[in-house]
């Protein structure tokens, strides 16, 4: 099995963090998505995925793109060290928490939507973290609510799910442009907590072969 990443995508650590809690062997293959233009527009990455983004995950003669999709397979193929609860409400909260942050939050902040503000809308370096951080800080407040029963460890329950495969990199993200985590105490808790396991310690962007 191969997972094509790149060490500060927050797809690609999504389902690093979900590989470590299910204790698969994995090959980190890297693909830079700044150098010589972006290596994953060349031909052979889009032999891989045709959108031409990271994560790509390669079994056997398989190839599969979109890190929900990743992480559902893997959840499939390999129920061992489950990453969804049993019940089936609890099973929908878990993905819809997911949506949140892979279809609301990181959409609107992804490499490409922030290159296409600065290159082609020329907007400046504040007005783009600005940009950043409205995003981040609206998807947030509703995570938030979201977790407001939770029992600070995890998102969902005593155990990580994918809920946390999901948050932790994009918390990572917001931590990188400096926006205050005070008013989510909840994702402030899980963050910590979750920072100091070792299937999302190695799976974190400085952990990685790539990492610069």
């Amino acid at each position: 099995m191969k997972l094509y990443s790149y060490f500060r995508s927050s797809a690609a650590y999504r389902v690093r963090i979900a590989l470590n809690l299910k204790n698969l062997d994995c090959e980190i293959i890297p693909v830079h998505l700044l150098n010589n233009g972006g290596e994953q527009h060349g031909q052979a990455y889009r032999q891989i995925n045709p959108s031409e983004l990271l994560p790509a995950l390669v079994e056997d003669d398989f190839a599969l793109a979109q890190s929900l999709s990743i992480l559902e397979y893997l959840e499939e193929k390999y129920p061992e060290h489950a990453l969804l609860p049993n019940n089936l409400q609890d099973r929908a909260k878990v993905r819809a928490f997911c949506q949140n942050i892979a279809c609301d939050i990181h959409p609107l902040n992804n490499l490409r939507v922030l290159k296409y503000l600065k290159h082609e809308l020329q907007i400046s370096e504040d007005e783009k973290t600005a940009w950043y951080k409205h995003w981040v800080e609206i998807g947030f407040k509703s995570l938030e609510q979201q977790l407001l029963d939770s029992n600070g460890k995890f998102c969902f329950g005593d155990q990580a799910t994918l809920a946390d495969c999901c948050l932790i990199p994009q918390v990572y993200n917001a931590k990188r442009f400096n926006i205050d985590l005070s008013a989510f105490p909840k994702i402030s808790a899980i963050y910590q907590h979750c920072s100091g396991l070792d299937a999302f310690k190695n799976a974190a962007p400085e952990a990685q072969i790539d990492a610069t």
